[in-house]
C-alpha cells in the first residue's frame, strides 16, 4: 500500500504565504492611523506653532538657563541615587526568594502608576519638617529637604528608580546564573561574583534603565512641585518653568517644550537599538 505523503511547499508558494500573512487587515488600519495621528498631531503642532525667529532670544534668557542647568544636575543625581539604590533592589528581587516577594516588587513599580502629586505628599508625610522621619533629620543632622534643591533629586528619584529596577531586574532575569555559580566554585565571594561577573553581564540593562530614570526625572513636575515648591534658580525644573511661563509667557513655554521635546528624541534614539531595533 502507498501512503501519499505531502510534498514540502515551494519557494514560490512560501512567499505568498508571506505575503498574505503581511497585509494590513483593513479593519485595524483606520484605528492603528488615527492612534498614530492622535499621538503625532499634538507634537507637530508644536513644532509648527513654535517662534523660530524669536527662539534664540527665548532661549538666552538666565532663568532658561537656570531651569536648563537644575533640571540636568537633579536628574543626573536622581539617576546616581537611584542606581546605588535600585541595582542591589533588583539583584535582590530577581537573584533571591523570601517570603512577600511578589508584595515587595509591587510596592516597588507602584510609583509608576501612582499620581506624581500623591507622591508628593507622601515624601512630605515621610520627609517633611515633620514628618515621620524629617523632623528626626532636622533636630539631629539640621537636614530640611523640602523647598530645597535636594527636595527636587529625592522626588526625582522617587518616581525614576523604578524604570531602573524594572530593567536591571530583566537583565538580570535574562543573565545566565551559572557565570555567578562557576566564580562561587573558584572561591569568589557574593560579591565578588557580584562585582566582576554579574555587574558586566547586566551593563547594558543597567544603562537602559540608567537612561530612562533620567528621562524620567527630567521630565518630572507633579512630585516636584509638591515636595520641593517652585524657586527659581533653588527648586525650579524645566517642566515648572514650562508651566509657570504658560501663564505669563507661552512663546517662552513652548520654546522650553521644544528643549525638552529634542532631549525625548536624544533618549529614545539611544535606545533605538536595545528595543526599537525589531523590523
Amino acid at each position: 500500500m502507498t501512503v501519499n505523503r505531502p510534498q514540502p511547499a515551494g519557494p514560490v508558494r512560501v512567499r505568498a504565504r508571506r505575503r498574505r500573512a503581511r497585509r494590513i487587515p483593513y479593519a485595524l488600519l483606520l484605528p492603528a492611523l488615527l492612534g498614530l495621528a492622535f499621538l503625532v498631531l499634538p507634537l507637530a503642532g508644536l513644532l509648527i506653532r513654535a517662534p523660530w525667529s524669536s527662539l534664540s532670544g527665548q532661549l538666552a534668557s538666565s532663568q532658561v538657563w537656570d531651569a536648563l542647568r537644575l533640571s540636568l544636575v537633579c536628574a543626573t543625581a536622581a539617576t546616581g541615587v537611584a542606581l546605588v539604590l535600585g541595582v542591589p533592589l533588583a539583584w535582590l528581587l530577581a537573584r533571591t526568594e523570601f517570603p512577600g516577594r511578589r508584595i515587595v516588587r509591587a510596592l516597588v513599580t507602584l510609583p509608576l502608576v501612582l499620581p506624581p502629586v500623591v507622591g508628593g505628599v507622601a515624601l512630605l508625610l515621610v520627609l517633611g519638617r515633620n514628618g515621620i522621619v524629617g523632623r528626626w533629620l532636622d533636630s539631629a543632622f539640621g537636614i530640611t529637604l523640602p523647598f530645597h534643591t535636594s527636595g527636587v533629586v529625592v522626588a526625582e528619584a522617587f518616581v525614576a528608580m523604578p524604570f531602573l529596577v524594572i530593567s536591571v531586574e530583566g537583565a538580570l532575569r535574562a543573565a545566565d546564573p551559572r557565570y555567578e555559580e562557576a566564580a562561587a566554585t573558584l572561591g569568589a565571594s557574593r560579591l565578588t561574583a557580584f562585582r566582576r561577573v554579574t555587574l558586566p553581564l547586566i551593563a547594558p540593562g543597567i544603562g537602559a534603565g540608567a537612561v530612562l530614570a533620567w528621562a524620567r526625572a527630567l521630565g518630572e513636575f507633579g512630585a516636584t512641585i509638591t515636595f520641593a515648591g517652585n524657586f527659581p534658580g533653588q527648586t525650579q525644573t524645566m517642566p515648572l518653568a514650562v508651566y509657570l511661563a504658560m501663564e505669563t509667557d507661552p512663546e517662552a513655554a513652548i520654546a522650553l517644550s521644544l528643549v525638552l521635546l529634542a532631549v525625548s528624541i536624544a533618549v529614545l534614539a539611544g535606545l533605538r537599538e536595545r528595543w526599537m531595533s525589531a523590523p
